[in-house]
């Protein structure tokens, strides 16, 4: 694809693609040129540098999240749907993590994330500041839960394009986790429910129960501030 009808946008989706399949590790833009028919110098000219397109395709992955009408939902549905949102765009996207880890990611897509979030809480009624402080809180409780997910969903796309043998591996690494687990007597109690095959239902009953904890809480100071 010539340089004249490259367009960032094309160049941003195709990079979103290949970050999914090959994690960050695999990005780069001679492979990214050759998904677009065009030379990495084209795709250099569009987006200046790779850590650039790194943050270009993390705050674009944003836009996904769809976000709930305020007239329509109250504000403890509209901030669950934002969080299972984000949960779910992050598993979509595994990178994303050691993106942010390592990138200042913040764009349009980011930016209208937050606002919509900041809306939530300030249209029930929280003041600015607590509307600031809710959207950390449930951001960082969404982030840290998706993270043990996101980690093992790379892991498994890393393992299959060295392939590597998913079922096993993932066998013998809960077999190593719950052999260090039965030193402590808590642990070897839990452990007792591991199972490899659940742990995607784990992670949502998690999330689950952490965000109705979370906005319980706030539910309760919002009553108690009026």
């Amino acid at each position: 694809m010539p340089r004249e009808t490259l367009t960032r946008d094309q160049i941003v989706r195709a990079a979103v693609e290949l970050l999914d399949s090959d994690g960050i590790e695999g990005l780069s833009m001679r492979q990214l040129g050759g998904r677009l028919g065009s030379a990495a110098t084209s795709v250099y000219w569009h987006v200046q540098s790779k850590e650039n397109l790194v943050v270009l395709a993390s705050d674009a992955v944003w836009e996904e999240i769809d976000l709930p009408d305020l007239d329509e939902t109250d504000w403890r549905g509209a901030a669950t749907v934002m969080a299972e949102g984000m949960y779910a765009m992050i598993l979509r996207h595994p990178w994303l993590v050691s993106a942010m880890s390592t990138h200042l990611v913040y764009g349009p897509g980011k930016a209208r994330h937050d606002d919509h979030l900041l809306g939530v809480f300030e249209t029930a009624g929280f003041t600015a500041r607590e509307a600031d402080n809710a959207t950390k809180v449930v951001f960082t409780f969404v982030l840290g839960t998706a993270v043990g997910a996101a980690s093992e969903a790379a892991w498994k796309a890393r393992l299959v394009r060295g392939g590597g043998d998913e079922t096993e591996q993932l066998q013998e690494t809960v077999a190593r986790m719950t052999e260090i687990a039965m030193r402590f007597p808590r642990l070897r109690a839990h452990s007792e429910g591991w199972a490899a095959d659940d742990q995607g239902r784990t992670a949502e009953r998690d999330l689950d129960f952490g965000l109705r904890t979370i906005l319980g809480g706030l539910q309760a100071r919002l009553d108690a501030c009026r």
